[in-house]
């Protein structure tokens, strides 16, 4: 997601397997589920951890209580947006607010008191990012591990974003750090997330999944945010749609596996309501096809920015609205619905 600058400003504009072995591994290795059984048998257990949760952001734009957000919206699952530098090499909300003791911490241990999930979302598009800041793979794991330990969390996005999506180097860093990462901890779910064209991935987007399948890297949702586009587009949810199928097709060919199967480690991110483009906008109408559409790939993860904004107000979409006919939580009810 864009950080937490203002959203009308913010436009500042896997898998051992898959090389390894046959293509038949491939599709078991990374198209399947952790647990044992079918691909069936497994979306029928628990609802994996980062699968359906919407970006809350405590730096601005009048954040609702989480847990009674929860039981109001039907959901049970929230990324929490943004981890940064805190000017070294350790992790810090927005770049300030300690890991443990501050507001931050305190709402994460509400949703997990009430029998929710928390997915830490680390970068953004603003800020000091935590994959620039560290030196090596090795001291950006350990950063990264700092957040997973903190909060006992199942599962942490990467929000790859600007510079730190831009630069190679950096790009390399980050898949590298999460392979630690994910070797270290047995089960943890990895999403990156990051920009897109209507048409998929663009050109570091796609250098990004290729570094991950070279590395394999078993990330568990590699998940683009199809707004912002720029261009014109006004059918959100068709954009939506042909990113995805974009996304699914380079990590398919990334990966070795079929086009199918990769939608199981894709999904998207939306923007709910006006977003940072001039006559761009996502109705929940619009949202509602891309979750109908996440049904019927079975996607890795469905999500949008932010809870903040889930609620109407009059004239242009800000913080704490999002500029479109709605009821309050109503991207939230439908997001609820999803569940792989």
């Amino acid at each position: 997601m864009r950080p937490h600058i203002s959203p009308r400003k913010r436009l500042a504009l896997a898998l051992a397997a898959a090389l390894t072995g046959s293509a038949a591994l491939a599709v078991n290795a990374y198209a399947g589920s952790d647990e044992s059984g079918t691909a069936d048998e497994a979306r029928a257990s628990a609802a994996p951890s980062g699968l359906n949760g919407p970006y809350l952001y405590l730096g601005w734009g009048n954040p609702p209580n989480a847990a009674d957000f929860m039981k109001e919206s039907g959901l049970s699952q929230l990324t929490m947006a943004f981890i940064l530098s805190d000017g070294g090499c350790s992790p810090a909300w927005d770049g300030s607010r300690p890991l443990d003791g501050g507001q931050d911490a305190e709402t994460i241990k509400a949703v997990q008191d009430a029998g929710g999930d928390v997915t830490p979302s680390i970068g953004g598009w603003s800020g000091n990012k935590l994959g620039e800041a560290c030196s090596s793979a090795q001291d950006l794991a350990g950063a990264y591990q700092k957040v997973i330990d903190a909060y006992s969390l199942k599962s942490v996005d990467v929000d790859i974003e600007s510079t730190e999506f831009e630069n190679a180097e950096t790009r390399q860093r980050v898949i590298d750090a999460l392979k630690i990462v994910k070797d270290k901890n047995s089960g943890i779910k990895v999403y990156l997330t990051f920009g897109t064209t209507p048409q998929g991935p663009n050109a570091n987007g796609k250098d990004l999944i290729q570094k991950g399948a070279d590395a394999k890297l078993d990330v568990d949702g590699w998940t683009v945010m199809p707004f912002d586009f720029g261009d014109g587009t006004t059918d959100m949810a068709a954009a939506t749609k042909s990113a995805v199928d974009g996304l699914a097709k380079t990590v398919g060919e990334a990966y070795g596996i079929s086009t199918d199967d990769a939608y199981g480690k894709v999904g998207f991110s939306s923007m709910n309501g006006k977003t940072d483009v001039q006559g761009e906008s996502v109705s929940p109408s619009d949202f509602k096809a891309m979750v109908d559409y996440a049904k019927e790939h079975h996607l890795a993860r469905a999500s949008f920015w932010s809870v903040n904004r889930d609620r109407p107000c009059d004239g242009g979409g800000a913080d704490s609205c999002s500029g479109v006919d709605q009821q309050p939580w109503e991207f939230s009810k439908i997001l609820a619905g999803y569940t792989g």
